[in-house]
């Protein structure tokens, strides 16, 4: 053995092996000590409480955490759990902690080691973030968000994209230590535009995950609406432009111009459910339940949906006249055959679960409905806005009603897609968060 003091004494080189040796031990103990220290996650999701969808992307990662990395503590930083939705949480994810107030964010500020952004339509809480980071100097990463143009109305009342905001969300998204986008066209967009994060790919909406349940309600419901497992289809309805005017809460000043192209496009929007319905009730023996996602849609499935129905079918389709949460739709879709209609995440609910779903989409919604695609669902992705799509949705929506075992293989095959992704990118962030 060569020594870095060839001439020192024998005392000398005893007393180097000694020191090499206690750092050495002291180094071990140092990254035992790191291993073993509880990392913790300041969740940053939880937008509205007037969408059942966007309720649902905050306990879908709470599940995934849960399942992948069950040794760290989570922290919630909601927008809004009011409504019951921070009871819903709990009584899930008891051990959960919720920051509530500013001395809780601070401390959170100081004791979390990563900040995840959940799901959402864009970059929801960007300004967070920003101060995160400037605050901390922590890592940051965010899970499964549509990206596309900043839009603002113009003088003619189409949109026009803002490329500033654009490159301002892109800068933010840069210094994210990984960016999964819900959909292939965000993730393209976002190379479009230079993003540079170290890893950006797809991952499917947090809200796949979602686990939450209330049976008793969903059976309560069900036998006062004369629904059987198995036995009935949901539909559910939706405007191009959700009229969060007409929710007294929101306090949102009606907007006109997405009123206007409401009013010019609801009939093209929902004859070709209500026409896929009519032909179910016709078809099969099946009943249909028309029923909401968001505070909105109860009016709008009565109006286009329910009232229209020739009376002697009527009776075989039930209108559900008031809005739910979370658990009880959970409990009450997988208790369905399946589901179509104009939202997003009550189909992604299902497909979480093993319940056959069609997407009906069109330009208002993002590109969010591309994920169909992305997790081999093509063939249950309807655009309205293409005619060839209207065209072929009665025939798709009756094959879902008529092969139940076919359509839950087909289910099973999207779902199985979703949890490849989901372990794949819970083992990413359990790899920056040793890091």
């Amino acid at each position: 053995m060569t020594f870095p003091f060839p001439s020192a004494s024998p005392l000398d080189r005893r007393a180097f092996l000694l020191q090499s040796a206690l750092g050495l031990t002291l180094s071990a103990a140092s990254a035992s000590a790191q291993s073993n220290k509880t990392r913790r996650i300041l969740l940053r999701s939880s937008w509205q409480t007037v969408n059942i969808g966007d309720i649902a992307h905050t306990p879908g990662v709470l599940a995934l955490l849960e399942k992948h990395l069950p040794e760290v503590e989570v922290r919630l930083w909601p927008s809004r759990v009011d409504n019951g939705v921070e009871e819903m949480l709990l009584a899930r994810f008891p051990k959960l902690q919720i920051v509530k107030d500013a001395s809780q964010l601070k401390a959170a500020f100081a004791e979390c080691d990563f900040l995840l952004h959940g799901s959402g339509p864009s970059l929801v809480a960007q300004k967070d973030l920003v101060r995160w980071s400037a605050e901390t100097g922590k890592p940051y990463g965010v899970y499964g968000i549509t990206l596309g143009p900043s839009f603002v109305p113009d003088s003619s009342g189409s949109q026009t994209a803002s490329d500033d905001a654009t490159a301002k969300t892109i800068a933010v998204l840069s210094n994210a230590k990984f960016v999964y986008f819900r959909d292939s066209v965000s993730l393209a967009f976002a190379k479009s535009k230079g993003c540079t994060a170290p890893l950006m790919e797809f991952a499917p909406d947090g809200a796949f995950a979602t686990d939450l349940r209330d049976d008793e309600k969903a059976s309560a419901f069900l036998k006062a609406s004369g629904l059987e497992e198995s036995r009935f289809l949901c539909c559910i309805p939706r405007l191009r432009n959700t009229p969060y005017w007409t929710i007294p809460a929101k306090k949102a000043p009606k907007d006109e111009k997405k009123h206007a192209r409401n009013e010019a496009m609801k009939e093209h929007d929902h004859a070709p459910l209500r026409n896929a319905i009519i032909e179910v009730l016709r078809q099969t023996d099946l009943k249909v339940l028309i029923c909401p996602e968001d505070q909105t849609q109860m009016s709008v499935g009565k109006e286009l949906l329910y009232d229209p129905l020739p009376p002697e079918l009527k009776a075989r389709a039930v209108w559900k006249p008031d809005y739910w949460l979370t658990a009880e739709a959970l409990s009450v879709y997988t208790r369905s055959a399946g589901l179509f209609g104009n939202e997003m995440h009550s189909p992604i609910m299902c497909i979480g679960n093993g319940i056959p779903a069609i997407v009906c989409r069109w330009a208002e919604q993002t590109s969010k409905g591309y994920m169909w695609r992305d997790i081999g669902l093509g063939d249950w992705l309807f655009d309205f806005d293409q005619e060839a799509d209207l065209e072929r949705l009665i025939p798709t929506v009756l094959t879902l009603a008529k092969d139940p075992k076919g359509s839950k293989v087909m289910a099973q095959k999207g779902r199985s897609a979703v949890l490849k992704r989901q372990a794949d990118t819970m083992a990413e962030l359990k790899r920056q968060l040793m890091v």
